[in-house]
């Protein structure tokens, strides 16, 4: 097997790596638009869909076969692996056949080999099996190098999560990530932060911003009002109007995210929680999205059986009124009969889904 070389007169491909570089200056402190596609080796996998095992135990057994064959070899360079992997189903999470065989070699090699598969690779695949090999390792000094590719979050987040997670520093790591990323591949390292228990600038941001409007959402909500204390955050003196509005964005989506994440008839503190939202929000400046926010919640609650919103049927009551004696203030009427736009159809929908079933003052007048 020898290094790939690209046929006389064509440019040389654009690696993974340099492709997520080039974005990320591109943007330094902003989130990937698309999550850094289209990919520069996306003609070698237009229409390509490999599949893996029918025993899905075996799946990455094909790629372990190669590696262990290469690492069998003391001599082979690691570009020998550049396109090694195109034909075969590369996972994209953790496999326990590729860490096996990160794990039978020399360590030092495993991590060479990881570290040019990253960084030189043209092809998604062997980029993958190069990052699968640094997440077996646990050393910071990959960091930069895992941070930026996993920014092509949804080939590359899962590995990049799990390679970070193993490092001393992976909480600051992951945070890195997380406020560069979005759709799977915020899912994936806001899951990490939750599990590995978050506090300090970690926890400040996923009470502040981790929720971004996308459906996707609907997967971490509930681990993350668990993991980072929700519950405590919003009866504390240092409550923000960012804290507050979060707070929101996380009631409404654990209102309705039924078989994706954790729902707020699962959610212990629920009752705390909309308590004091919903008592909190009239302090706050009336806004649209604070308006519409709010009652998507009350909806919820006004809906469905209490229990599906963990509270009794006086706790869900209370709690509606609240939201209710708010929404109905002149001034929030206002704000939010002003930010109907007539060439967007969200205003109508509301108002016969949500608004009408509440009697709504601002849509009723």
């Amino acid at each position: 097997m020898s290094a790939t070389t690209e046929p006389e007169g064509l440019e040389p491909r654009t690696t993974l790596f340099d492709h997520a570089l080039r974005l990320h200056r591109d943007n330094p402190d902003g989130v990937l638009t698309r999550d850094g596609e289209p990919y520069p080796d996306d003609a070698l996998h237009s229409g390509r869909r490999l599949k893996g095992h029918s025993d899905r135990r075996l799946d990455g057994a094909d790629v372990t076969a190669v590696l262990d064959e290469h690492f069998a070899r003391t001599d082979a360079p690691p570009s020998e692996l550049a396109d090694a992997f195109h034909d075969l189903y590369v996972p994209i999470h953790r496999n326990d056949h590729i860490a096996a065989a990160a794990l039978r070699a020399d360590r030092q090699r495993v991590r060479r080999t990881g570290r040019w598969l990253v960084r030189h690779a043209t092809d998604r695949c062997s980029a993958t099996v190069g990052l699968a090999l640094l997440a077996t390792d646990w050393t910071d000094e990959d960091i930069p190098l895992i941070q930026t590719i996993g920014l092509l979050s949804k080939q590359f987040g899962p590995l990049a999560t799990e390679a970070l997670s193993r490092r001393v520093s992976g909480t600051e790591a992951l945070l890195w990530l997380a406020q560069r990323v979005a759709g799977w591949g915020r899912v994936y390292v806001v899951e990490q932060l939750c599990q590995r228990g978050v506090d300090g600038p970690a926890r400040e941001w996923l009470l502040r911003h981790a929720c971004d409007g996308d459906f996707l959402n609907g997967y971490f909500a509930g681990q993350l009002a668990t993991a980072a204390h929700l519950h405590e955050a919003v009866l504390s003196s240092e409550a923000d109007d960012d804290l507050w509005d979060h707070a929101g964005r996380l009631l409404k989506i654990m209102g309705d995210c039924g078989g994706v994440g954790m729902t707020l008839e699962h959610y212990p503190p629920a009752p705390i929680v909309l308590t004091a939202h919903a008592t909190h929000l009239a302090a706050q400046a009336p806004t649209a999205a604070r308006y519409t926010t709010a009652a998507f919640i009350a909806h919820h609650l006004a809906d469905k059986a209490p229990h599906r919103s963990g509270c009794t049927a006086e706790e869900r009551d209370h709690i509606v009124r609240r939201y209710l004696s708010v929404l109905d203030q002149p001034d929030w009427c206002d704000v939010v009969r002003a930010d109907i736009d007539p060439s967007n159809d969200f205003y109508p929908w509301f108002a016969d889904a949500v608004a009408s079933p509440l009697h709504l003052r601002a849509f009723s007048d």
